[in-house]
């Protein structure tokens, strides 16, 4: 029996390569005994080398979870024979195969019987005969294979009778060649040196961890020794659902427009017409962002009907009245002559407008494209609203498509945050003021307005706030007053004025969580653990 000294350092293999007739256990009482005979440590992988990393890992930790036993771990990287290597340590090198044959042949071998040779076989042929020539153990005469040695050192079959034994080698360029040849691979071992506890005892008494009905009927109770309750020992993790970050977000943003007297507009339309995404915003047919480089077109149905009501009237859309629904009812809507306003402002222009002054072609107009913005849905919804002209405050936060290269800042589909709000006299002013109100809650009291050009919106202006995690200046939104040639069309007063205004959710989502490349946020690249570890976020504080 041999104990460790301190300066042993051996190793039990965890995956078990050289082990045959494993144990299926190792009691406690099994360690004990050992440990017993010992004056100090003991190392398991030399008293139980042919036992199971994690048979020997349990049995060690019921010992020390009771203060008989105290060990600590040890590992290295060992390195260990392949097949093919193993073959070698037993039988010698291919190259010494080579030269045995040819030395032993009394005029040479010819270098065509080299892989006949039963001491050779063909594939230590292919390989040792060039490395016996390059070793100029053999050399070549003609057809034939000649001996330049007397003897040699078959150098490689001592290494790997080396590695056999100790699982290392002093050389490590040696390692490193035969790593090279694949030879050898490496593997981290675990090894367990163990040494006598404060309350090491010669036998392991099994601990009831219940105390049954038959116990205390037969009175075994008395005597049975319990195992105590450990309340310092962790509890099992309880796994749980998570909110992504940008819900998280999200829900910030929806409490934020709550607070203010939104209502959340109905975004469950991904498939919008041209009609909706472009025409109706007074988008020309000819702008680029109608190009294929920009917008996801649908092949399949590639077109759709004319702009009319819905089957059934819904019974959620927001701020919906009952006069809203006996309009609608009755027909109060006059959808064929919403689509001629929308023609007649393109090509001729109208409502004080001189248009854009081309053909207004149906089947562009009528083309099913993923939407680019969720500004469709306000365009619905405005038009809707044309059936009881009336204040409104309406937002959405959903996901809008565009057909743009992805890299670190953009994504073919992300989250658009919009809001719009609706009432007579509105002003430039007022569309500022309410903006720097919206914000402040978000965290953001230093704005800066930049004029900007949108198709449908006049005033249109960029929206800056200076960041002070960031300390500068980043563009966080887009706005502006939709121009009379979008909501006259609708049907609305001539009087009444809408703000708009969006920005995305995923922007001050990386802000706030410090996530740099947006591909971590969304998409496929996203780390679970990120999605499970980040805290709820307060969008006022930073």
């Amino acid at each position: 029996m041999r104990c460790a000294k301190d300066s042993d350092y051996l190793t039990h293999h965890r995956y078990d390569q050289f082990t045959t007739n494993m144990p299926v256990e190792l009691s406690p009482n099994e360690v004990l005994d050992v440990l017993s005979q010992c004056e100090g440590a003991l190392l398991t992988a030399d008293v139980f080398p042919t036992t199971p990393f994690d048979r020997v890992k349990s049995a060690i930790d019921a010992l020390s979870s009771r203060d008989m036993v105290t060990y600590s771990q040890m590992e290295r990287e060992a390195a260990l024979l392949t097949p093919e290597a193993e073959g070698i340590a037993a039988s010698g090198s291919h190259e010494a195969k080579v030269f045995e044959a040819v030395r032993g042949a009394l005029d040479g071998l010819k270098i065509a019987d080299l892989p006949e040779q039963k001491v050779v076989g063909k594939e230590s042929a292919n390989v040792g005969q060039g490395k016996a020539l390059k070793a100029k153990w053999i050399k070549k005469d003609g057809d034939t294979f000649r001996a330049s040695a007397d003897s040699i050192t078959d150098s490689t079959r001592e290494q790997l009778q080396t590695i056999l034994q100790t699982q290392t080698h002093t050389d490590p360029k040696v390692v490193a060649d035969l790593k090279r040849r694949k030879l050898i691979t490496t593997k981290r071992l675990i090894s367990f040196k163990v040494e006598k506890g404060p309350k090491f005892a010669a036998k392991f008494v099994k601990e009831e961890t219940d105390l049954t009905a038959d116990m205390l009927a037969s009175g075994a109770w008395k005597t049975a020794k319990l195992k105590p309750y450990n309340f310092k020992a962790m509890g099992a993790p309880t796994y749980s659902g998570a909110l992504h970050p940008l819900n998280k977000v999200r829900h910030e943003f929806r409490q934020i427009f709550f607070e203010m007297g939104f209502e959340e507009m109905p975004t469950n339309r991904f498939v919008e017409t041209g009609f909706w995404n472009f025409d109706a915003l007074y988008v020309p047919q000819q702008h680029p962002a109608r190009d294929l480089q920009d917008t996801f077109y649908i092949s399949d149905p590639a077109y759709a009907d004319r702009p009319r009501a819905d089957p059934q009237p819904s019974q959620n859309l927001p701020n919906r009245t009952s006069e809203d629904a006996q309009r609608e009812s009755q027909g109060g809507l006059d959808y064929e002559n919403y689509w001629q306003n929308i023609r007649e402002v393109h090509e001729n222009g109208k409502y004080g407008s001189i248009g854009y002054r081309y053909s207004f072609k149906e089947e562009e107009s009528l083309r099913l494209v993923l939407r680019t913005h969720t500004t469709s849905v306000s365009t619905y919804m405005l038009h809707k609203l044309a059936a009881n002209p009336r204040p409104a405050r309406y937002f959405s936060i959903d996901r809008v498509f565009r057909n743009e290269t992805v890299d670190a800042t953009h994504l073919a589909e992300f989250h658009q945050v919009e809001g719009v709000v609706a009432d007579y006299g509105l002003t430039l002013g007022g569309l500022i003021g309410f903006m720097e109100v919206f914000f402040a809650k978000m965290g953001m009291h230093r704005l800066r307005f930049k004029p900007a050009y949108n198709p449908y919106t006049e005033p249109s202006m960029e929206i800056f706030g200076y960041h002070v995690g960031l300390a500068r200046w980043v563009e966080i939104g887009n706005s502006g007053m939709f121009r009379p040639e979008m909501l006259e069309s609708m049907g609305l007063p001539k009087d009444m004025r809408v703000y708009g205004w969006g920005l995305s959710l995923e922007r001050p989502t990386m802000i706030k969580y410090g996530v740099k490349n947006i591909r971590e946020l969304l998409g496929h690249k996203v780390d679970l653990n990120f999605v499970e570890s980040n805290p709820a976020v307060r969008l006022e504080r930073d």
